[in-house]
């Protein structure tokens, strides 16, 4: 293994340690856990049902893309690639991909790179709900983030600002046309990528239950994080601090192992926006990141054990 690939497993946990750290200073571990014993697990436990209806959602979408290549997995194969994924993912970021394409080559013939490359338009699928997720915020949550930019800046500078961005914008989609190599080359292969998995969406057989699936997903998602906050007494949030809180949480997942250490913080973050106290902003995100993280190590063990057992026969 070479030092670059050492480096992205160890900075990701590194970060992560230092997280922990810090969210524990705002927050002592007593407090913390005098929340987790007066949590209500009931509401706890309805968010993670929301989060398997998505793991299962997420397995059974998978068809759609290869059946047209005339693959026909097991339903139960498909759901323990997928949680096993996840597991892989807490360890090593990103090779969650790998293993669960590694799983169906192993368990029902799919050719590695074949199942790797639908794993990838499923991405780009997830990539454009974020993003419609993210607008949709924007819309809803429009006069709150405007005045939120207007109190803490100087307007003038936000119009410059603006009018930078619009200007560096239009400058970096010119430089990436042209470009024939380099960053900007690999730039414009990602951009093109994107577009012909996105409309590639539209052209499936299937496309509107694949699309139903997709929505539904990320609908479980959203449902998990609002359904869990009742489980914190007095915690009041907002529908739009649940999508920016939401929306926050989903970013730290990206950056670090399954959001260690960053997820309280990032949540707590987004809540602060929205004048929610420090201490029940982040006992929040501890036992949601606890309630998702223990759900995938459970789950995605069992799978781990239960694959050789319910392949047994193949």
């Amino acid at each position: 293994m070479n030092l670059k690939k050492v480096l992205k497993i160890i900075l990701p946990l590194i970060l992560g340690g230092f997280l922990v750290w810090y969210s524990l200073s705002k927050v002592s571990f007593e407090t913390l856990l005098h929340y987790f014993k007066n949590a209500n697990y009931e509401w706890i436990a309805l968010g993670l049902f929301f989060g398997i209806l998505s793991h299962l959602s997420r397995a059974y979408r998978w068809k759609y893309l290869l059946e047209p290549m005339g693959y026909k997995p097991d339903f139960g194969n498909s759901t323990m690639a997928v949680l096993i994924a996840y597991l892989v993912n807490y360890a090593v970021p990103r090779a969650g991909e790998v293993s669960r394409a590694a799983v169906m080559a192993n368990y029902e013939d799919i050719p590695f790179e074949k199942g790797f490359g639908t794993i990838v338009a499923e991405r780009i699928a997830d990539l454009l709900m974020m993003l419609g997720i993210i607008v949709i915020t924007l819309f809803v949550q429009f006069d709150f983030i405007y005045q939120l930019l207007t109190k803490n800046f100087d307007p003038i500078k936000i119009g410059i600002l603006l009018v930078g961005l619009v200007v560096a914008f239009i400058v970096f989609t010119r430089y990436v046309k042209k470009a024939q190599s380099g960053l900007g080359s690999k730039i414009k292969n990602f951009i093109v990528g994107l577009i012909e998995g996105a409309t590639s969406i539209f052209k499936m057989k299937n496309k509107w239950a694949f699309i139903f699936h997709t929505v539904f997903i990320w609908l479980m998602y959203v449902a998990m994080f609002w359904a869990t906050i009742p489980a914190i007494n007095n915690l009041h949030v907002p529908f739009g601090a649940v999508l920016i809180g939401f929306i926050a949480g989903g970013f730290s997942i990206a950056a670090t192992n399954g959001g260690i250490g960053l997820y309280p913080v990032a949540v707590a973050g987004a809540f602060a926006l929205f004048a929610i106290p420090d201490e029940p902003a982040n006992a929040f995100g501890w036992i949601m990141w606890t309630a998702q993280t223990l759900m995938i190590i459970v789950f995605g063990g069992l799978a781990f054990v239960l694959l050789p057992v319910y392949n047994k026969n193949k």
